[in-house]
């Protein structure tokens, strides 16, 4: 069916008349010193100045989000990331998306000196997200390989092994092993590390030599756990009160982009067949001393978790004052109601061995174990038909339209909340500490 595209010169006008209507409102900030060095009367006028555009933004997208998508797709046959997506909106529809030297300027503050030009590329998002015919199209593009990946693979695929900053990945007997590999940090999750994930499991995927995928952290140089393997602990909230967190590459792209893809496979074009035009294998988690935050988050989109005995998962989201990516779309699901609001509302940390933790855990063996857990379950996921049932499975379990509609919701929510002042004070405390 092709695509109806409504002319540029129609829609770039339309919000170019918008934001003439908008006056001063329009171009206020750009007089102002530095947020840090604004008086409160400038903070005023600033706050005053950005609600006014955040709120024409939001209108002039709820009525023309798919003219302008189509528009910077042309007419969806281009697949967008979406990064490259915000940039082009930034570039064709000024003031519409934050430009490459705002980004760049805030990326330079701390967390809590920040203009929070990432909270007008969620209003983009969320409008994209919101529709079936633009957000469709997105998230199909966000489950292409990387160019990285694409660049990277004839090397995997020769030695079976490539080491990246974040993540070490070795292909054995036809298991390709992920191993989180942040030594000093317990795998506290940045940028770097959600993209060294999307990568190892981009090439996971695209090796035919790979029939199963399994993710489990390495051993720690931290001093307090120091030799032990370590799951994850986390978003990396150093990182984030440094101002290193980013928008569409940590919180949207680890949702959309290799989380996604452990759970609905590859788009990877081609010679695909008409009937499967995904590439999808069966993933394992290995749950070594604690899955936390993002860690747990993670866990929902495998097909199968082992976890050692003196392991626990636990999602801080109350406390650290952020939302917990898609666990309040998915924890419910996997565990029932009272549960996920007893571990995001109140923090309830479940060890592995106590009865609730069986919703979210499939095995639980002794540390020394866990290894040969790790064997055996590949074997057993090799099988002729694991891959058409977790392909229904998955289809039943999470409809794509709702984890769309979750994932537009998410985008303004996550984004509002790294800009609140408890949270930049909390996570200014906790770098003032010295933690990890």
């Amino acid at each position: 069916m092709t695509a109806v595209v409504t002319p540029r010169s129609a829609v770039t006008r339309r919000w170019a008349e918008a934001v003439a209507a908008a006056g001063p409102a329009a171009g206020a900030v750009a007089g102002l010193p530095e947020p840090a060095a604004r008086t409160a009367a400038q903070r005023a006028e600033a706050a005053a100045s950005v609600d006014a555009m955040r709120r024409l933004r939001a209108r002039f997208l709820a009525e023309e989000a798919d003219a302008v998508y189509d528009d910077l797709t042309e007419g969806r046959t281009l697949s967008l990331r979406l990064g490259d997506l915000l940039a082009a909106a930034a570039t064709a529809y000024p003031g519409l998306a934050p430009t490459a030297g705002q980004l760049a300027a805030d990326r330079s503050r701390h967390q809590a000196d920040k203009e929070g030009h990432e909270i007008d590329q969620a209003i983009a998002v969320r409008a994209w997200l919101r529709s079936p015919v633009a957000g469709a199209h997105l998230l199909d593009a966000m489950r292409r390989p990387t160019s990285r990946a694409v660049r990277l693979l004839p090397e995997f695929q020769r030695t079976g092994s490539l080491r990246l900053d974040a993540v070490r990945l070795e292909r054995r007997d036809g298991v390709a092993h992920l191993t989180m590999c942040r030594e000093d940090c317990l795998n506290a999750e940045d940028d770097t590390q959600v993209a060294d994930m999307e990568t190892a499991v981009d090439l996971a995927l695209l090796d035919p030599a790979v029939e199963v995928g399994v993710v489990r952290g390495g051993p720690m140089t931290h001093p307090r756990y120091a030799g032990r393997r370590v799951f994850s602990a986390g978003i990396n909230l150093k990182s984030l009160h440094r101002g290193q967190i980013s928008l569409v590459d940590f919180v949207l792209g680890r949702e959309i982009g290799y989380i996604r893809k452990l759970l609905c496979g590859l788009l990877a074009g081609g010679d695909r067949p008409w009937h499967s035009p995904a590439i999808e294998k069966p993933w394992i988690a290995a749950v070594d001393t604690f899955a936390i935050g993002g860690g747990m988050q993670m866990l929902f989109a495998f097909d199968h978790v082992i976890a050692g005995s003196d392991a626990y998962l636990s999602l801080p989201a109350a406390t650290e004052g952020i939302v917990p990516g898609a666990a309040n779309f998915r924890l419910a699901r996997h565990a029932g109601t009272r549960l996920a609001r007893q571990v995001i509302l109140e923090g309830r940390r479940l060890r592995a061995t106590e009865p609730a933790a069986g919703l979210l855990i499939d095995e639980v063996r002794e540390p020394a174990e866990v290894d040969a857990a790790v064997d055996a379950a590949a074997e057993r996921f090799r099988g002729s038909a694991v891959l058409a049932n977790r392909h229904m499975l998955n289809f039943a379990e999470e409809p794509e339209d709702d984890f769309r509609r979750y994932l537009a919701e998410f985008a303004v929510q996550q984004a509002l909340r790294m800009y609140a002042t408890d949270v930049v004070d909390k996570v200014g405390r906790f770098s003032a500490r010295g933690a990890s």
